[in-house]
C-alpha cells in the first residue's frame, strides 16, 4: 500500500488505493485513547451520581410519607 502525505497534517497520510486518511502518529493515537477513556469514566461517574440522586429522592419521599402517616395516624 502506498501512502501520500496530507498537506498541513504531519501525522496523517492518505492511502492511495482506498483514499482513506490514516493517522500514523502513535503518540496522537495514545492521547486520543486516553482522552476517550477519561470521557467514558466521566460519563459513568455522572450516571452513578444521577442514580444515587434518584435513590435519595425516593428515600426522602418515603420518609415524607411515613411522617405524614405518623402525624395523621
Amino acid at each position: 500500500m502506498k501512502h501520500i502525505n496530507v498537506k498541513g497534517h504531519a501525522g496523517l497520510v492518505r492511502e492511495k488505493d482506498s483514499t482513506a486518511i490514516l493517522n500514523v502518529d502513535s503518540n496522537e493515537y495514545k492521547k486520543y485513547i486516553s482522552q476517550r477513556q477519561n470521557r467514558l469514566k466521566s460519563r459513568e461517574r455522572m450516571e452513578d451520581v444521577e442514580s444515587d440522586l434518584a435513590s435519595i429522592k425516593d428515600d426522602i419521599n418515603e420518609i415524607k410519607a411515613l411522617l405524614l402517616n405518623l402525624t395523621n395516624g
